[in-house]
């Protein structure tokens, strides 16, 4: 009896240690819901989850949980704890478990333990927080390598907020500790506060973009059009043209395997919004960020997007603005 005692007592040390921060120590904190070695319900799928921050829209989380498998879906942050795992296998439901990996440092992405439960995943989702972390903490690190191996594999990926801002194959880092507004980045497009990464993830979906996040609620349409401006400089003559994607907070967008998405949202008047970043390139490195028409693209749950090239089927709207000393001016429509 003593030695089934002991047996039990050791097992449930064993369960307290996988499931606290710091197992087995150092490495990210790690925390878990469900069963992790349940073999996974379904078959997996590749897709992409674009959430623009705010609150997770049900539906859109329920089709990346069935691109998933309804297996198991692993969630890397750089703030806050567990949460997430509960609420992904708790409130949400349908997925065999979740367990979240929460980074205080670069060296975390070395952890074994981490890279093997990365290799394992159906389901990746990028927590949101500040994207200057997830740069400084995996940009050229095998977990970066992870995330592009997740993806060439056919499996799904999700962020939200910063965890959307790192997918493209461009990237505002926020690497100067601010968050540029609108009004900032018009001002001053190719300064050092519009800090443009590169190199970073490889998703050949996004390939040619560079997305944004908390879009009509943060104003966000300005610095947009400036990070898609500084993240052509230098590009190869006859390249094609950048393109900007902002989502809309309670908004994502579920893009299938072969680049076709759709807008979730329970706002009838939210989505997404396309930049066209064609009148973007070659432009004065100095003053504010001038351009004569620039085109924007509104995506709703009505339309059909097409990724990587940008093509949207029954649009929520087609506008075009000018952009000149530091303004933002809306031009007439042509229709």
């Amino acid at each position: 009896m003593r030695a089934l005692k002991a047996i039990g007592w050791a097992l449930s040390l064993l369960w307290l240690a996988l499931v606290s921060p710091g197992f087995a120590g150092g490495g990210p904190a790690y925390y878990a819901a469900g069963d992790i070695d349940a073999p996974t319900p379904g078959p997996v799928s590749g897709g992409l989850l674009l959430m623009g921050g705010g609150d997770r829209d049900l539906a859109a989380m329920r089709w990346f949980f069935a691109k998933a498998g309804h297996g198991h879906i692993v969630i890397l942050r750089a703030s806050y704890a567990g949460e997430a795992s509960d609420e992904f296998f708790h409130e949400i439901g349908g997925i065999a478990s979740a367990e979240t990996f929460v980074f205080s440092d670069r060296a975390a992405s070395t952890d074994a333990r981490l890279l093997a439960r990365l290799a394992r995943a159906d389901g990746i989702f990028i927590a949101g927080g500040d994207q200057a972390n997830y740069v400084r903490y995996w940009k050229g690190t095998p977990v970066a390598a992870a995330l592009d191996a997740h993806v060439a594999a056919g499996k799904p990926i999700g962020g939200t907020s910063a965890g959307l801002a790192i997918l493209g194959e461009r990237l505002y880092g926020a690497m100067d500790g601010g968050s540029l507004t609108s009004r900032e980045a018009l001002a001053d497009p190719f300064g050092p506060a519009n800090t443009i990464e590169r190199d970073f993830l490889h998703i050949a979906l996004l390939r040619g973009i560079i997305t944004d996040t908390h879009f009509k609620e943060r104003d966000r349409l300005g610095r947009l059009m400036a990070f898609v401006a500084k993240a052509q400089l230098g590009a190869p003559k006859g390249a094609r043209p950048m393109l900007g994607l902002g989502v809309d907070e309670d908004a994502a967008i579920a893009v299938e395997p072969d680049g076709s998405a759709r807008v979730f949202t329970p706002k009838p008047d939210g989505g997404a919004w396309l930049v066209d970043g064609a009148a973007l390139r070659n432009l004065r490195r100095a003053g504010p960020l001038t351009a004569a028409r620039v085109t924007v693209t509104g995506i709703g749950t009505a339309s059909r997007l097409y990724l990587p090239g940008g093509r949207v089927e029954r649009p929520s709207f087609r506008r075009a603005y000018r952009l000149g000393e530091g303004t933002l001016t809306e031009l007439p429509s042509t229709r």
